[in-house]
């Protein structure tokens, strides 16, 4: 097992391929940007597809936004986000 670091763009939504059965560990800033740490089997070579939803303090979110994996802030605290995993979501 291995931490891969994955930087994330300030938007909606975004998807990218992780070893399956990854599991997501936290999200947190490096140097002001955005970037989740998941823990992967780098001997798996299955991949899935896991996205990611972004949601600032006071707009609205889906009723079924996913699993919460934490909540981010930038520009100094000016700017807060939190975090989903919306993969499951996808399908209910």
């Amino acid at each position: 097992m291995i931490i891969w670091k994955y930087t994330l763009k300030v938007t909606d939504t975004q998807s990218f391929r992780i070893p399956k059965g990854s599991k997501i560990l936290t999200v947190q800033t490096q140097n002001d940007i955005p970037c989740i740490w998941v823990l992967v089997d780098q001997k798996e070579e299955l991949t899935e597809v896991r996205t990611i939803g972004i949601h600032g303090t006071g707009n609205p979110i889906p009723d079924n936004p996913g699993i919460y994996i934490g909540t981010f802030q930038i520009r100094y605290g000016q700017l807060v986000f939190h975090v989903f995993d919306e993969t499951n979501t996808l399908f209910q």
